[in-house]
């Protein structure tokens, strides 16, 4: 049996976690500093990829990043690819994860008592320290929760991906493409250890989510 879908889907979650973190937080809390009619677009550009269906956001994609589209041009200019390839996975990926790591840390974020930041800028520390260690770590439950249903969607990813990254063997065939070409073929057996595979994982982070935050968290408070 050929492991590489493993391999693909684990290296590309963590990857495309990683920037939603980043991109998710950022996008946050520039949402929870500002107010008006404006932010409601924003939302809504932030949460599309979760209304629309995966494919949608692929076909989008593909417009963007392909070879007539104004990011392939540039990219073709200075003489890189992005469709049907590695890094197209971890794109797709990102792209319909972000609302959800948008989502949680947004509400996380919003829970913060304004009151804290308020006395950490009237002692003189800047907005990046602010964030950095006031905000954040009040806000880091919600903040993990984000970033672990973040890893899960990217795990199991398939319709976008399909769209711009393609199944290609070694490269960019990921869990949710080997079970649909494993069906396809009628490898019923690979399709099911392949679905197997991705239930363990998704079980796995979920399980590990709850307990850390119904077991670990009352446990915390007790002891102080």
């Amino acid at each position: 049996m050929d492991w590489s879908p493993l391999r693909i889907s684990l290296e590309t979650s963590v990857t495309a976690t990683l920037i939603t973190l980043a991109a998710g937080l950022a996008a946050a809390m520039w949402r929870v500093r500002r107010t008006g009619a404006a932010t409601a677009l924003v939302d809504g550009i932030c949460l599309l990829p979760l209304v629309l269906p995966p494919t949608v956001v692929g076909f989008f994609l593909l417009l963007l990043f392909g070879r007539n589209g104004p990011l392939g041009k540039l990219l073709l200019r200075l003489g890189a690819t992005v469709v049907f390839s590695w890094p197209a996975t971890v794109i797709a990926a990102a792209v319909v994860a972000f609302p959800l790591m948008y989502l949680t840390a947004r509400a996380a974020l919003e829970q913060v008592d304004s009151r804290f930041l308020e006395a950490a800028r009237t002692l003189g520390a800047s907005e990046w320290r602010v964030f950095r260690e006031v905000a954040l770590p009040l806000a880091w439950p919600g903040v993990l929760a984000g970033t672990i249903l973040s890893f899960a969607r990217a795990l199991g990813e398939f319709g976008a991906t399909l769209m711009l990254a393609g199944n290609i063997p070694g490269r960019t065939a990921t869990i949710p493409i080997a079970i649909y070409f494993a069906v396809e073929s009628d490898d019923m057996r690979s399709a099911v250890a392949w679905c197997a595979a991705d239930i363990v994982i998704s079980l796995a982070l979920l399980s590990g989510l709850y307990y850390w935050t119904h077991a670990q968290g009352p446990a915390r408070w007790a002891r102080r």
